[in-house]
């Protein structure tokens, strides 16, 4: 109880971001799979689309700068 090893806080953070990156890769592919089935120009699908890809490279920037390897 005493002496247990604490987790680091980069290791806790770099757990989240590892986290967010794969819950926005899968936003990202979700939305251009309905803007690749949907029959009509969508604007906001779009958007939404652009917005999701913008997240998931900034993130994967962010893992990259923190030189993140993820275990599988």
């Amino acid at each position: 109880m005493f002496f247990r090893k604490k987790q680091s806080v980069r290791s806790v953070y770099d757990d989240k971001l590892i986290c967010l990156l794969n819950q926005a890769r899968a936003d990202w592919f979700k939305n251009r799979d309905l803007l690749r089935l949907s029959f009509e120009q969508n604007n906001e699908l779009e958007a939404q689309t652009k917005a999701a890809q913008a997240k998931y490279f900034f993130l994967f920037r962010e893992a990259k700068k923190r030189q993140i390897r993820i275990k599988e």
